[in-house]
């Protein structure tokens, strides 16, 4: 049944011509007071028809109606017909429709005609009876009260739909967001582990190239170090994307710590970039995200000094755990133009170094991705040229993120 009423609800003709139909039987049953039968059916059937229409074009079968009325109301006067059509309820139908579907403003209009119309009607039946008004009355005023109820509930129901509308619209763009940033922060983590064994990588098979009929001990040394940074990609590679297949609590983060930043410059040393370390403060009590953006700041500018610096580069690297912050403060020298030995000379390690292309291409997206890190914690990050012709990168990272509700 109420699958039923649901189907109905969207179909107004279908039940406002049932309604006109039930008027019309009505009012063909009351055939018999009327001494102008013909007059009276033909009214019988031209009254109910605005009926039809009163939740579609509700103005105009409005409009409709009493016209009708008025019309009818002339007719039997001039014919002398003083016989009343039970159709004429159709005019409190249409009173309650305006007010619950098109406003207060235009019902109180309408009613204003209607009561014009009513001694209209009364004047061309006779004298008017107190019943006939004490029932227009009664009956108007329930059609008015009526409206008020179903406008009243009709308008709940809008602002109701309107709030679900909103509500829908607005887990849909939180979708979106979720996976937006979700893909945002899978594609940083894994730039961060592959980029950077790959251009140690690219860097050590360059040495190896030049080293390998001349120098086989350093092409040997580079071929070992290739090989392990491989198997360390490969297991920070496996532990990434099952940290990502899953939703992992902050504390089941990878905590790479002092040894984390220890092991980063020594494989960089290892691959022919000089660099200085220092470190201050406690900084393996920090929380797991935090030492992880610390982790993967040190990484990336130190790749980004191997792909950029030219041969030869330098790098200081200082970490300091301050009262509410960890400051970074990462520092390369660039490097000499690019060299090659002299014809029948054996490439020594420092010249296979010197051999190392002055720029490996990257995808542009490391400074995008330390960004995008650092704004999650809630830090700062800035990177730019310095005066001695390299570059520098410095970051703080709050120790407790405080997230401030609007």
């Amino acid at each position: 049944m109420r699958r039923f009423s649901l189907w109905l609800r969207g179909k107004p003709l279908i039940t406002d011509s049932a309604v006109a139909l039930l008027l019309f039987v009505i009012d063909v049953l009351a055939l018999s007071n009327s001494q102008y039968k013909p007059t009276y059916l033909v009214l019988s059937v031209l009254l109910p028809l605005p009926i039809v229409f009163r939740r579609t074009h509700t103005r105009a079968a409005a409009v409709a109606m009493v016209a009708l009325s008025m019309i009818g109301s002339l007719v039997h006067w001039t014919v002398g017909d003083h016989s009343v059509h039970p159709a004429l309820l159709g005019l409190g139908i249409m009173l309650y429709t305006l007010v619950a579907y098109v406003g207060r403003r235009q019902g109180l209009v309408y009613l204003v005609i209607l009561v014009l119309d009513g001694f209209l009607a009364a004047a061309a039946v006779g004298k008017p009876q107190g019943a006939d008004i004490v029932f227009n009355a009664l009956f108007y005023a329930l059609c008015w009260t009526l409206a008020e109820f179903v406008g009243a509930r009709h308008a709940y129901d809008a602002e109701v739909a309107a709030r679900l509308a909103v509500a829908d619209y607005d887990r849909e763009r939180r979708s979106h967001d979720a996976v937006a940033a979700e893909r945002t922060r899978i594609a940083r983590e894994l730039h961060d582990v592959v980029a950077h064994a790959v251009s140690v990588i690219i860097v050590q098979a360059d040495g190896a190239r030049f080293a390998l009929r001349h120098d086989p001990d350093t092409a040997e040394q580079a071929l070992s170090t290739i090989a392990g940074i491989g198997r360390e990609a490969l297991r920070e590679l496996r532990r990434t994307v099952e940290l990502l297949r899953t939703d992992h609590a902050p504390e089941q983060l990878p905590q790479h710590g002092t040894a984390g930043i220890a092991k980063v410059v020594e494989m960089m040393r290892s691959a022919g970039l000089e660099v200085t370390l220092e470190l201050r403060g406690e900084l393996d009590a920090v929380t797991p995200e935090v030492s992880l953006g610390i982790h993967r700041i040190v990484q990336e500018s130190l790749t980004n000094t191997l792909r950029h610096a030219g041969p030869d580069p330098q790098a200081d690297v200082r970490v300091t755990r301050r009262e509410t912050d960890v400051l970074l403060d990462i520092t390369d020298t660039g490097g000499a133009p690019l060299t090659a030995p002299e014809p029948g000379g054996c490439p020594s390690a420092s010249a296979t170094r010197a051999l190392t292309p002055a720029r490996i291409p990257g995808s542009g997206l490391g400074l995008v991705g330390m960004r995008e890190r650092i704004a999650v914690l809630g830090g700062t990050l800035t990177a730019g040229r310095n005066p001695h012709g390299g570059w520098t990168v410095r970051a703080t990272i709050p120790l407790e993120r405080a997230d401030i509700l609007d």
